[in-house]
């Protein structure tokens, strides 16, 4: 069969459908470009409400090609399929798979069953007490920057938050196994990997842990010869312990750069939100941050209008940005999501006062991501390559790669192939976004 991927959300979506994709080209299905596919693997997120109808449309897109080909057919899975479930098969009868996250070991062979039986229908939708672990089917060579996760699902049911009701609650995978698939990925030519989780900061704190604690972990994977690199999200600011922020001024191959959503700087939002620290709390963590590793990047996430945000709130928010001064931000609209404890709070926030916090927020945001690209003029950065870039050089090639901070980095070089290597670039202008360099030094 030759299948097609689409995927929505998160890094650990992405993550789920890599091994997806390696899975399946090891049973010998292909791996082809949309116009080309017999299987569609469509990987869903719901966090927002945008995100969920863009896969409502997508559906709809699809549905032409079941119309030319009726041996075509959809799966769907991530946080939108354990939410809608089988009700996706009487709106789209091209759907023939529902899977939720725990279900993601057993896609491969219920797509087997499909192909062979046009009248089949599959859905795996239950969750499991325990981390359902999958077989390693990696390709002898892999891209140079890997991720894997280390747990699933949360405990934390943030009022805001779907997440738990659609990845369940938290389990932590043995430590043994995932030093294993992190030392597999290395052999197999990853220079850097992110661990990834809900909320990697309560890693083994949950009954499926080994007594390994978060920054345990930090330090054996760091340990692997041949990991240049190592990030890990995301990170709950109530969960990080002072060993985990120890970590950055320990770990020579800990990147500095660290995401570390605050979603909003007034105490009694936060408290609203369930978020289980105070504003007085976080400034504490970025100051022992910055006490260890004074050029850490940090990023974060924000809501905007969340019920019963004041203006003076939306004040606190835009003064601790001011603060904190992050590099980048993902900032949102509060948004409605089905069964959680937000959705039945009676103070909303109206669409245009919304609106206008958004637009102030990011324009902030703004100033201070020009500003901090504006500093790294001058310096001298590790850049690990990830393609060409879009933009255009002079004569040379034009490649793309990020810094340890994780900011984007293009330069010029004539190398013919540069993709996954550690290239010395001096920083010589910073635009809106991304920086420009001159190589210095020889590719490693």
């Amino acid at each position: 069969m030759k299948f097609h991927i689409i995927t929505f959300g998160c890094q650990m979506n992405v993550c789920d459908s890599d091994w997806l994709s390696y899975y399946l080209q090891a049973i010998g299905w292909e791996q082809v470009a949309e116009e080309e596919a017999e299987c569609f693997i469509v990987n869903t997120c719901s966090v927002r409400d945008k995100p969920e109808q863009k896969v409502y449309s997508l559906l709809g897109r699809l549905k032409e090609y079941w119309d030319k080909n009726p041996r075509c057919f959809v799966a769907v899975g991530g946080c939108v399929a354990q939410q809608v479930g089988k009700k996706f098969w009487k709106r789209f009868p091209f759907v023939r798979l529902v899977f939720g996250t725990d279900g993601v070991a057993k896609v491969p062979p219920a797509l087997e069953r499909l192909a062979k039986n046009p009248e089949l229908r599959i859905s795996l939708l239950d969750f499991l007490d325990f981390y359902p672990e999958r077989e390693n089917r990696l390709p002898v060579h892999l891209p140079a920057q890997g991720f894997v996760n280390i747990m699933q699902g949360c405990d934390n049911f943030c009022a805001y938050c779907i997440v738990p009701y659609t990845r369940g609650r938290q389990k932590s995978r043995q430590s043994g196994i995932v030093l294993e698939e992190c030392q597999a990925m290395v052999d197999r030519g990853v220079r850097e990997l992110g661990l990834l989780g809900q909320n990697v900061n309560s890693y083994g704190l949950d009954s499926h842990g080994d007594g390994v604690s978060f920054a345990e972990l930090l330090h054996k994977v760091a340990a692997i010869p041949g990991l240049a690199r190592l990030r890990f999200t995301t990170s709950h600011p109530k969960d990080i312990a002072p060993e985990v922020i120890e970590a950055f001024g320990l770990l020579p191959n800990l990147c500095p750069q660290l995401h570390l959503p605050v979603q909003s700087g007034a105490n009694a939002v936060l408290k609203s939100m369930g978020r289980k620290y105070t504003r007085e709390k976080y400034e504490q963590i970025v100051t022992d941050l910055r006490e260890v590793c004074p050029n850490i990047a940090l990023t974060t996430d924000l809501i905007v209008g969340f019920p019963g945000e004041t203006d003076q709130d939306f004040e606190e928010t835009l003064d601790l940005m001011r603060l904190v001064r992050y590099e980048s931000s993902f900032s949102f609209k509060y948004s409605d999501r089905p069964g959680v404890r937000a959705e039945k709070m009676s103070n909303k926030v109206s669409e245009e006062v919304k609106q206008d916090r958004l637009e102030r927020l990011q324009a902030l945001q703004n100033e201070h991501t020009r500003a901090a690209l504006r500093a790294r003029v001058g310096t001298h950065e590790q850049v690990l390559v990830e393609g060409l870039s879009k933009k255009t050089g002079d004569l040379l090639p034009c490649w793309r790669g990020r810094d340890l901070g994780g900011r984007i980095v293009n330069f010029s070089h004539d190398a013919e192939m540069l993709i996954g290597k550690i290239v010395p670039v001096r920083i010589t202008e910073a635009k809106k976004h991304s920086l420009w360099g001159i190589v210095e030094g020889e590719p490693w």
